[in-house]
């Protein structure tokens, strides 16, 4: 899934790079998932919390080539490792990197689309590393605040796309439905065809659905990857 590199945190992608830096998620699965997952049409203003390495942003101005792109992240190194990838891709001019806290957030228009692959465990033992704790634990911050926020920095019709494990994904998404959002689309994802679901894809709205699309992804069977992960995938993975 990644090519040799001399830098040891360097992933290569088809049409971008993403370094690690300090950052205290690197890319993961979870990520690629959700930024080659999420959809939209004609989409001119997205916005990415907790953007990291920034990959969702890049993710997102490849898929989107009309869309400006603001990714917001309370790390300081993140920033700085997320600015380094941006500078180094070929979209840094549609890419606007903010060191800003999501709570405080007041753009001067809303987004026809949100991107966030957000601190997820609730519970059990907080990594003993700073940066990969905040990127990790809900700690300060809950997944109430951010349904809140984003109901106020959403177009009327705009998606809000998010990736978390089964049970943490299920306890928002009836939070979200409490505070007046509609599910839309809704993806379970196993690592093996011999495994339960590990993982949940969804985009919520303010406009309600005629339907509500559900499907389920299983990334491999027998050490393959599955047919749907390679459709999913192949754009950005060099050996897809």
């Amino acid at each position: 899934m990644k090519k040799k590199s001399q830098h040891p945190k360097m992933f290569h992608f088809k049409q971008f790079s993403v370094s690690a830096g300090e950052c205290g998620m690197p890319v993961s699965t979870d990520g690629v998932l959700l930024g080659a997952w999420m959809n939209g049409h004609n989409l001119r203003s997205i916005l990415d919390i907790g953007t990291g390495t920034g990959l969702l942003a890049l993710f997102c101005a490849q898929r989107f080539p009309k869309a400006q792109i603001t990714a917001l992240d309370i790390d300081q190194q993140a920033i700085q490792t997320a600015l380094n990838n941006r500078d180094n891709s070929p979209w840094a001019s549609r890419i606007e990197v903010k060191h800003q806290d999501i709570l405080t957030f007041t753009p001067h228009s809303d987004y026809d689309a949100i991107i966030c692959n957000p601190p997820y465990f609730t519970s059990g033992q907080v990594a003993t590393a700073p940066t990969r704790a905040l990127a990790r634990h809900v700690s300060g911050f809950s997944h109430q605040q951010l349904l809140h926020h984003c109901q106020h920095l959403l177009s009327p019709t705009g998606q809000l796309n998010l990736i978390l494990p089964c049970q943490e994904g299920d306890a928002l998404i009836n939070i979200a439905k409490q505070q007046g959002w509609f599910l839309t689309r809704y993806c379970l994802v196993s690592p093996t065809d011999t495994k339960p679901p590990a993982r949940i894809l969804f985009s919520l709205s303010k406009t309600k659905p005629p339907a509500c699309e559900e499907t389920r992804l299983t990334i491999r069977i027998q050490n393959s990857y599955t047919p749907a992960f390679t459709e999913l995938t192949q754009a950005f993975y060099l050996k897809m």
